[in-house]
């Protein structure tokens, strides 16, 4: 990491005491087993995935955004709502303990959206897995994943979908998700899957269509 900082601060990054916060807000969550439902999203800055359909590009340098205490992140979470969704960027490139105590000793739920490709970090009440090809989830992630959320891009993504659904538990949610530039193209393919293998369900980016954060 690069943070034009003090030592101090570039110390409170590393132990996971201050994070690069890119934004928060409070919204309704759009995708997967929790959509519908209202949650403060904490996204934190930083990624090395390099999905070139993300449409958070801007998240990836960390050094853009600014480090902020979490016990600022904390408190300003705690305002608006119980259930808090972790998201980036991939935010387990920082240590998410020291984050996630705080949040829990607040007595709020916290969820995680991660593609699994760093340590687990925190303490989680529901971790949404949504695996990468250029950087896979490393192995010990697969059987604390509660909803695998996998993006398709393109037909090739169904086989990358059931190699990573084979990798999680029974009970995990497996979620096929149509990725946005090509939505139009890729639903009637994913309806029909669905339709064949109907331990899949379809995910939407509801919240895009709702005009929404």
């Amino acid at each position: 990491m690069d943070f034009a900082h003090s030592k101090e601060i570039e110390n409170a990054v590393a132990l996971g005491l201050s994070l690069p916060l890119m934004e928060a807000f409070y919204t309704i969550q759009g995708e997967g087993y929790y959509k519908g439902t209202a949650a403060y999203f904490i996204r934190i800055g930083g990624c090395d995935v390099g999905c070139h359909w993300c449409d958070v590009k801007e998240s990836w340098d960390p050094n853009l955004h600014p480090p902020t205490s979490i016990e600022i992140i904390s408190s300003q979470a705690q305002q608006y709502a119980k259930t808090i969704v972790v998201t980036g960027g991939e935010p387990l490139m920082w240590d998410m303990d020291p984050l996630t105590y705080l949040l829990k000793t607040k007595g709020m739920q916290t969820h995680i959206e991660t593609s699994g490709a760093y340590p687990l970090t925190g303490q989680w009440d529901w971790i949404c897995l949504s695996p990468k090809k250029a950087k896979e989830p490393l192995a010990e992630i697969y059987a604390h994943a509660d909803e695998l959320k996998m993006i398709i891009h393109n037909r090739d993504d169904f086989k990358f979908a059931e190699a990573q659904a084979a990798k999680v538990s029974p009970s995990c949610k497996l979620y096929l998700q149509p990725e946005w530039s090509k939505r139009d193209k890729m639903m009637p393919e994913m309806v029909a899957y669905v339709m064949k293998n109907p331990k899949w369900i379809m995910s939407l980016q509801t919240h895009k269509y709702l005009n929404i954060p």
